[in-house]
């Protein structure tokens, strides 16, 4: 591969022994550096990867766990202070084929795109295979994930194989990004915010004997309620902080004739049914329109969201 550009692969790693020194070994020669990022791990997978040999190895110690998202940034922090281009982020468990790395690179070499990542969801095998309880939990996930990002036409929001260039990684607040699960959702929200293109690549899934360590149930309302924050703050920042738009006054016509409609009508139904008489044709009128109108102007809100999702990465030159 043609490598005018410099390119770096962060590997977070947390008991990950058994595996992390096969990911190294298939990493291909022409990427410049390895960052092995040691998350202050028991087992020490930093010593592992070193033991390689492989003098694109560069391992990086955390003293304290701190999630996969604080091993990712110690990475991506590191190879912007050694100038590198590119810095692609792959588990250290194994389950992140190398032989895609090409395509994962292709659309940000090409300048189509700032930051790509993998899509499991393309394999009909891998779907087929996969419990239908887990296929519609995906699929509802990854709606919204993708109403709070903005980035409509994702897929597999949650998938960790990435790559992303210097200068998103530079528009990025790395130190207000998610340290933990939520991590790979935060970062596109705050992607968008900074006006970053993202590209899905297709990579099918492989899976090993990794286990993963998160109990489903129990983290997602969390989840959700970091969702819907992180949706609030891009809509803040892209709509009324960065910018005045049509959307601006879509999202704010809606949402004040919305909550009108419904206080009003709700008011005027409770005051009715006390007095226990109707309400009249033109109180439910004003209510029922109100919220028509409010819901008509979301609509169109949440339409131009879509339409003006970052599509060509910024030129500073």
């Amino acid at each position: 591969m043609s490598n005018e550009h410099k390119i770096a692969v962060v590997i977070p790693a947390y008991r990950v022994t058994n595996h992390v020194a096969d990911v190294i070994r298939g990493v291909p020669a022409w990427i410049d550096r390895i960052y092995v990022v040691d998350d202050a791990c028991p087992d020490e997978s930093g010593k592992t990867a070193k033991a390689l040999g492989d003098d694109r190895v560069m391992v990086l110690h955390r003293h304290q766990n701190g999630g996969v998202g604080a091993a990712v940034k110690t990475g991506y922090r590191q190879a912007m202070a050694d100038g590198y281009d590119i810095v692609v982020k792959m588990d250290g468990d194994d389950q992140m084929d190398p032989a895609y790395l090409q395509s994962l690179l292709k659309p940000i070499l090409s300048g189509h795109a700032d930051y790509t990542k993998g899509n499991r969801f393309r394999d009909l095998k891998a779907l087929r295979q996969m419990p239908r309880v887990r296929l519609f939990g995906n699929s509802v996930l990854t709606f919204l994930v993708k109403a709070a990002s903005g980035y409509w036409q994702m897929m597999d929001p949650t998938n960790g194989y990435t790559a992303i260039n210097r200068d998103a990684l530079e528009r990025l607040e790395l130190d207000r990004i998610s340290d933990g699960y939520f991590f790979e959702s935060d970062m596109l929200i705050r992607l968008n915010i900074a006006g970053a293109v993202v590209e899905d690549v297709a990579i099918p899934a492989r899976y090993g004997d990794e286990q993963s360590s998160l109990h489903i149930p129990s983290i997602m309302p969390v989840f959700i309620y970091r969702l819907a924050r992180g949706m609030g703050k891009r809509i803040l920042f892209k709509y009324f902080v960065y910018d005045f738009s049509l959307g601006s006054f879509y999202l704010l016509a809606g949402a004040l004739l919305t909550a009108f409609g419904a206080v009003f009508g709700g008011y005027k139904w409770w005051q009715a049914a006390e007095a226990g008489i109707a309400a009249t044709t033109g109180t439910v009128m004003i209510a029922v329109l109100s919220l028509l109108l409010g819901v008509q102007f979301l609509v169109q809100a949440i339409n131009f969201d879509i339409q003006t999702t970052p599509k060509r990465p910024r030129d500073d030159d």
